[in-house]
């Protein structure tokens, strides 16, 4: 009895994330050793009264692939990968049909698929359509493929529609096309600001979109490689030229009474918010919420009290990935607490040596990473909205949630998908879907105790959340066990009705697999998310 003891003091706790399975009565000691189960002495205390954030919502982009694979004429494929993604449905055995997103993100391109080679745009698929001809005439009958997605997602059930930009028009650029000619300057006629925000505020309202992001990732310069050849559309943007456009934009939907509000950020990096980049490209939430120049522009009509921020390259190392949340989560705070969204994320470039964009991997090591994330996101940072990168990816790359290889099962070669492919589901996407499906928009996020840890010693082991409905008295937690070690865990908290949770497990072999379990004592397998959910009293 004093070994196990001993073993559960050094381990202490650290998480509720796993499959849920309880014993009643709890095991004896030989049973749990021969079950590698680690028990801890002090409880999971949930806290009903200790309130956070309230959160807004959980999304994903159709960036780029809606525009090919929305015109798939196999309509079961599309209808698959828009279950996967939208639906609040569930399968007999209670399983859940997908993750239902709360937010769908519509790329509005610029006019560079139309150019075509002549875009210098290497990728077809990164080349969009531009709903404006140069004619000054719509047509509202590109990005069809797109708007095949937003029509599934309206009728799934997706509360948010948010249209965000890569570039203006490419007849409103400075140089005629979908990327910069170089520098750092907005690249954006000066004649053009007003028709740029006309052009953004006609399609939010054709479309009916409840949200604008008029520039993305503006720390970035988003020239052409020495080769000649871009990437993809997109624009450098100084905090000037930001906030010049927002309050074009907010003129324009204040004058038509428009419902849609503007979200803006999109900062490449997340110290970017409170440190310095070039070109006046920095410390955003000082210049647009903390000085009195620029802050009545974030409190114009029709503009969001958000900032949005990406998540990339601040994961690496732990001690990292919390430091600079909980920095901008205290700048935020000292700025007057605008509400943060983390509005971009998927698995980019080397992290660490431990995981990698490339090769594509959608095994659950990928899926605790993206969890790790999120959590922090959510705990550290406050963040009121988490948002994906790629909904649906082609390539042979780690940043998306649903696949599609091409109608052999190849992926190597992207393009093989464009008329027809295999739909392949990954462990980023049930992973995130712990959280999107069950974390509902209206929720608040709740004090989750445990003895003895801190947010860097929990982001190896494991990890906690909790949220709350109060109207439905539904309580909420999400865990995450990083370790190969079964964990059990006394809870501490409300009562719940019944002493049971409805389990559901994201692990190497399951995919949010539903289960009934006490609430008394919870047991986690290896390497697992978990999400339990019960009606307090």
């Amino acid at each position: 009895m004093h070994l196990i003891r001993t073993i559960a003091l050094l381990t202490l706790l650290a998480c509720v994330s796993g499959t849920i399975m309880v014993t009643e009565p709890p095991a004896q000691p030989t049973e749990l050793l021969n079950r590698h189960l680690v028990v801890s002495g002090e409880p999971v205390a949930i806290n009903l009264e200790e309130e956070f954030q309230t959160i807004h919502s959980f999304g994903a982009s159709d960036c780029w692939s809606a525009k090919y694979i929305g015109k798939w004429k196999d309509e079961k494929k599309k209808n698959r990968i828009a279950d996967l993604l939208f639906s609040l449905d569930t399968l007999f055995d209670g399983q859940p049909k997908g993750i239902g997103l709360s937010l769908w993100r519509i790329n509005i391109g610029a006019g560079s698929y139309e150019q075509g080679d002549s875009s210098s745009i290497r990728d077809n698929w990164r080349r969009e359509e531009c709903f404006l001809n140069p004619d000054g005439r719509y047509d509202w009958t590109k990005q069809a493929g797109s708007q095949w997605f937003l029509q599934a997602a309206r009728q799934r059930g997706v509360r948010y529609t948010l249209g965000f930009t890569n570039s203006a028009p490419v007849q409103m650029t400075r140089n005629g096309k979908a990327f910069s000619p170089g520098g750092r300057s907005f690249n954006l006629k000066p004649t053009a600001v007003v028709p740029f925000a006309d052009f953004l505020a006609t399609v939010a309202d054709h479309f009916k979109l409840d949200y604008l992001s008029p520039i993305n990732e503006p720390q970035w310069d988003w020239t052409a490689e020495k080769n000649g050849w871009a990437k993809q559309e997109g624009s450098p943007a100084e905090n000037t030229d930001i906030a010049t456009m927002t309050q074009a934009l907010s003129g324009r939907l204040d004058r038509t009474r428009s419902k849609a509000k503007i979200v803006t950020g999109e900062t490449a990096q997340l110290d970017y918010l409170y440190a310095k980049a070039e070109s006046g490209r920095g410390q955003q939430l000082d210049y647009f919420f903390g000085s009195k120049e620029t802050q009545p522009v974030m409190k114009l009509p029709n503009v969001e009290p958000v900032w949005a921020y990406h998540s990339y390259f601040t994961t690496c190392r732990d001690s990292l990935l919390v430091d600079v949340r909980r920095k901008a989560a205290q700048r935020a705070k000292a700025v007057g607490s605008p509400m943060l969204w983390q509005s971009e994320f998927g698995v980019l470039g080397d992290i660490c040596g431990q995981y990698n964009g490339g090769p594509r991997h959608t095994n659950m090591d990928y899926g605790l990473y993206v969890a790790k994330v999120i959590h922090n996101d959510l705990t550290v940072a406050n963040v009121t909205s988490w948002q994906w990168w790629l909904a649906i990816n082609p390539y042979n790359y780690s940043d998306g949630l649903v696949y599609v290889n091409g109608p052999d099962g190849a992926y190597k070669n992207h393009d093989n998908a464009r008329n027809d492919g295999q739909v392949v589901d990954s462990k980023q996407l049930w992973a995130f879907g712990n959280y999107a499906r069950f974390v509902r928009p209206g929720m608040k996020r709740i004090a989750v105790r445990m003895a003895d840890s801190n947010p860097v010693e929990e982001a190896s082991q494991c990890m906690v959340s909790a949220y709350k409905d109060e109207r439905r008295k539904q309580l909420v937690l999400v865990c995450i066990n990083m370790t190969s070690s079964t964990r059990a865990l006394p809870f501490k908290g409300p009562a719940i009705r019944n002493n049971r949770f409805a389990s559901y497990t994201t692990s190497e072999t399951k995919t949010l697999a539903k289960s009934i379990v006490s609430s008394n004592l919870i047991q986690l397998e290896p390497r697992s998310v978990v999400t339990l959910v019960g009606t307090y009293k």
